[in-house]
């Protein structure tokens, strides 16, 4: 009897481990990885700048680096890549599942109004309904459960790169309906220009989950050392397709509210965390309020990760009395400040504008550069004046060009009137005769258009000053200033 007892229990594990097994390897298969492929796209050189016996250098480029390319196997996906294509495939999918539920729920409403028999109806809605929870179900999951997307995907070239097919490269621009266009998941543009008898390439690589260039190289070569030349462009380029060493950087910077940007993409608050990046240079910008913002580069180097502490210098500030004959509205730039006299309370060593619309229909404006010695106090004087009508200056400017061409074609009549006058006292004597005591046509019409040149000269000179006059009327005032010390940048570390 025990040993009965005994066989029975073993069935029962041997049963129950083959259930678990099996269920086991069901969630096994469940968990297919996405996103299985990485492809690139190696675009035709640009070298509409090269003479016709020079531009074939494209083409063998580009079936260098294609042959070069063949040699990667996969490609390692760093977070922010992982994250574009998961949010992909998960938007694929619940798409999907909608649609299946969707037209599941139409198909149920059919059945409705079709008048089928009853006990048809019933059959077929009885059906409809278990496949409508089944669906819900599986949207349910799908909303629920992000897919599995392979992080070392194969590295393949597109179908006519391998047939040595490469496509021109699109307009600016374009870079993300080509990558589509191409099913690629990324693209490489080249241009080549003639560089004082040898060659210059410039490479760019374009990835369709930032939209954007994340890496940039160049070289320059002659004819017979090209490969020698893409070689090394290809050892840099290889680091960055296959991913297998992607760089990180973390960010902290004081105070704790700075705003961090990396390569002008929003990084975080205070502090980014550690995030991982593209090898290469990266451009590091912070700014936070009352503070001096500061900007620079810095290299990322495979494989290391880079910790950048940041100290963002407070902006000290000082009083600036704004003074002022009459009384109105004063504005900071764009923005509205208060009514004139006014103090205002202005960073170190800066350049500052304030407009003025008087309440007397009089306006002014001045430029200024704050003291560099902090907790300054001084004043400026900010002037006024009647403004301008609409057009004016273009039309004193107008009538200036006017009397200043009239004064080029009376200059010269004068000059060809009187060297003709002249040649002809001499050919016909009497040259001692003076001009004014004579009363031949070539006589007056010399002196009369000397006397318009200089009319038109003294017209023009008073013209050119009224026009200076005028259109400096309405500049605004630049004050002399003392500048003591030197500004201040933040601190990196």
């Amino acid at each position: 009897m025990i040993l009965n007892i005994l066989r029975l229990f073993l069935i029962f594990l041997s049963l129950t481990s083959y259930v678990f097994a099996k269920g086991g390897a069901d969630s096994d298969a469940d968990a297919v990885m996405k996103n299985n492929e990485w492809v690139l796209c190696i675009t035709e050189f640009d070298t509409s700048s090269l003479t016709g016996d020079k531009t074939n250098i494209s083409s063998i480029a580009a079936r260098e680096l294609m042959e070069k390319f063949s040699a990667i196997s996969f490609h390692t996906r760093i977070s922010p890549e992982y994250a574009y294509y998961e949010e992909y495939e998960w938007a694929k999918i619940r798409s999907a599942a909608a649609k299946s539920l969707a037209a599941k729920a139409e198909e149920r409403a059919r059945f409705i109004f079709q008048g089928e028999p009853d006990w048809k109806y019933r059959q077929n809605i009885k059906r409809v309904d278990s496949d409508i929870e089944k669906l819900r179900i599986a949207l349910e999951e799908a909303d629920s459960k992000a897919p599995l997307i392979n992080n070392e995907p194969v590295f393949k070239l597109t179908s006519g790169n391998m047939d040595l097919v490469f496509p021109a490269a699109p307009a600016s621009g374009g870079e993300v309906r080509f990558c589509v266009s191409q099913r690629a998941d990324a693209a490489l543009f080249g241009s080549i220009y003639d560089y004082h008898g040898r060659y210059f390439l410039s490479v760019k690589l374009f990835t369709l989950y930032n939209k954007a260039f994340i890496w940039e190289d160049s070289v320059i070569f002659s004819h017979n050392d090209l490969k020698d030349a893409l070689d090394e462009v290809i050892k840099r380029l290889v680091i960055v397709l296959s991913g297998n060493r992607p760089a990180a950087l973390a960010i902290k910077s004081q105070p704790e509210d700075a705003l961090i940007l990396v390569n002008r993409t929003f990084a975080g608050r205070g502090e980014t965390g550690l995030v991982e990046y593209p090898p290469g240079t990266v451009i590091v910008s912070a700014s936070a309020p009352d503070h001096e913002s500061i900007t620079f580069e810095t290299e990322l180097k495979p494989g290391e990760l880079t910790e950048i502490s940041l100290m963002l210098n407070p902006v000290e500030f000082g009083d600036i009395e704004i003074l002022s004959g009459d009384s109105g509205y004063l504005y900071h730039g764009a923005l509205y400040v208060g009514e004139a006299p006014l103090t205002l309370r202005l960073p170190v060593d800066s350049i500052q504008y304030l407009e003025m619309n008087a309440n007397s229909g009089k306006k002014g404006s001045i430029v200024f550069n704050t003291s560099q010695i902090p907790d300054f106090s001084h004043s400026v004087e900010l002037k006024t004046g009647k403004p301008l009508k609409k057009g004016k200056v273009e039309r004193v400017r107008k009538h200036y060009y006017w009397v200043w061409g009239a004064q080029w074609i009376t200059g010269i009549a004068a000059w060809i009137g009187y060297w003709s006058y002249a040649q002809e006292r001499a050919y016909f004597g009497d040259p001692e005769v003076k001009m004014f005591q004579d009363g031949t046509f070539l006589s007056k019409f010399s002196l009369g258009s000397i006397i318009a040149f200089g009319a038109t000269s003294a017209y023009g000179i008073f013209q050119m000053v009224r026009y200076l006059i005028i259109a400096s009327k309405d500049e605004t005032r630049l004050p002399k200033t003392d500048k003591i010390g030197a500004s201040r940048k933040g601190r990196v570390k």
